[in-house]
């Protein structure tokens, strides 16, 4: 039995593809592994992103390592799929010739068929079980492709194409298959789920999906990322309100609060309305965690622009929030129109600054949880202790919750905690409590 090692790099989305086609790569005899330590396949399928410089750079190093190990005669095949070859392809095929197949976001599958002398792809592949990547207990579900929002600093829409929703009814069918797995608790993803169905008919469709999927036995946490601010669908608010399953939790990129900002952006929405935005969210969903993304640096950012950055942060106070600095990336409208006349080390100190502003802001937000009771679930033991999330907690990028392994735990589990200390970024719990 042949072994396939499986390299996922960049973002969750990236990560349903390659659970995908390892799901039908194992549903045809092959053993696959993720993210091995040490990979030991003949195969190995490197996964790439090709967003901004740093995931790019990430990308062509983990190539170019694994080029060396089949040059070596440590490695048999090399295969590269993903953003970063459906953007670049003729420039990595002449650059890396030990890659022994080039595939994109869309012809992955077509793998299979490459790879083995018995096996052919065919729609029937497409009903192949995913092989989880993640613990047992929760999965990704990617309910669309592609982006129409064409931001002028993202290079998303030039690599993915149009948005593209899947068949509400697909999606409800995979998660029903899910649940029968044992998967529990479900992080829906899009580049921007707001958008779900109005490539359909024209309509938004991501509360009647949302509420469909909540209505399904067995599901008992839905958490929502990757949404856009400009014509928020105000009925998601209601859903998430009335279904005790749709975690009070959004994940929303804001990106900028000035208008200056937000129009050279392209974002079609004015601080006004963000504004306005907020507050609805919060009314609307009593104690939901916002989670955002913030940029500083873009072109033409002035003082007076980050100024009104910074005293957006420290009103909004989001319970959780990334920034990162503008990186140019070729083809995007910024590249082509503007110039990226911020210098670096000005990008860097006024991250860094608002950063601390967060950070600030994240440790008090936490303190005030001490002494309250929540729902954790269990992910996994670290030394001494079980990690487990509340709803307000997605994996990978949220404060976690501790409590100590003396407290006799299951992972993928549900458990009543209450919160006895806080730092920044973790809260400490105990179940023995009365």
């Amino acid at each position: 039995m042949k072994t396939i090692d499986f390299i996922s790099l960049g973002c969750s989305k990236n990560l349903v593809d390659s659970e995908n086609l390892m799901g039908l790569f194992e549903a045809h005899g092959y053993h696959v592994t993720h993210d091995s330590d040490d990979p030991q396949g003949e195969i190995v399928v490197i996964n790439t992103c090709g967003f901004i410089e740093d995931a790019k750079q990430e990308s062509i190093d983990t190539i170019l390592e694994f080029a060396q190990a089949k040059t070596e005669g440590r490695l048999q095949k090399l295969y590269v799929m993903g953003c970063l070859s459906e953007r670049y392809l003729a420039d990595l095929e002449k650059e890396i010739p030990e890659v022994d197949g080039w595939y994109g976001k869309f012809n992955y599958r077509q793998l299979l068929s490459d790879i083995s002398e018995n096996s052919e792809y065919s729609e029937n592949s497409e009903t192949s079980p995913r092989k989880l990547t993640t613990p047992s207990h929760y999965a990704y579900i990617k309910i669309s492709e592609g982006c129409d929002r064409h931001c002028a600093y993202c290079a998303i829409p030039i690599i993915t194409g149009r948005h593209q929703s899947r068949p509400m009814e697909e999606i409800l069918n995979e998660v029903r298959a899910l649940v029968k797995r044992g998967v529990k608790e479900f992080q829906i993803i899009a580049q921007e789920l707001t958008y779900y169905g109005v490539d359909l008919d024209g309509k938004q469709h991501i509360a009647e999906l949302i509420e469909q999927m909540a209505d399904i036995e067995g599901v008992e946490w839905i958490r929502l990322h990757y949404a856009y601010p400009a014509h928020f669908p105000w009925d998601l608010l209601r859903v998430m309100r009335e279904k005790k399953n749709v975690c009070h939790y959004l994940d929303i990129a804001l990106q900028h609060i000035s208008d200056h900002m937000l129009e050279r952006m392209q974002r079609h929405v004015t601080k006004e309305q963000t504004y306005e935005l907020i507050n609805k969210i919060r009314e609307e969903v009593p104690g939901i965690h916002i989670r955002t993304t913030l940029m500083v640096g873009f072109p033409g950012e002035t003082d007076e622009d980050y100024q009104e950055l910074l005293d957006f942060t420290r009103w909004a106070r989001f319970e959780r929030m990334g920034a990162f600095a503008y990186s140019e990336e070729e083809g995007t409208y910024s590249a082509k129109h503007y110039q990226d006349d911020v210098p670096a080390d000005v990008k860097q100190a006024r991250l860094d600054r608002l950063m601390r502003i967060q950070q600030n802001i994240s440790a008090e937000i936490e303190a005030a949880k001490i002494g309250q009771t929540m729902k954790v679930i269990i992910d996994r033991t670290e030394g001494d202790w079980y990690v487990g999330r509340s709803e307000f907690c997605s994996p990978e990028v949220d404060p976690e919750v501790l409590i100590p392994t003396e407290e006799t735990l299951t992972i993928g589990q549900f458990y009543e905690v209450k919160v006895t200390d806080a730092e920044e970024f973790d809260l400490y719990a105990t179940t023995r409590y009365e």
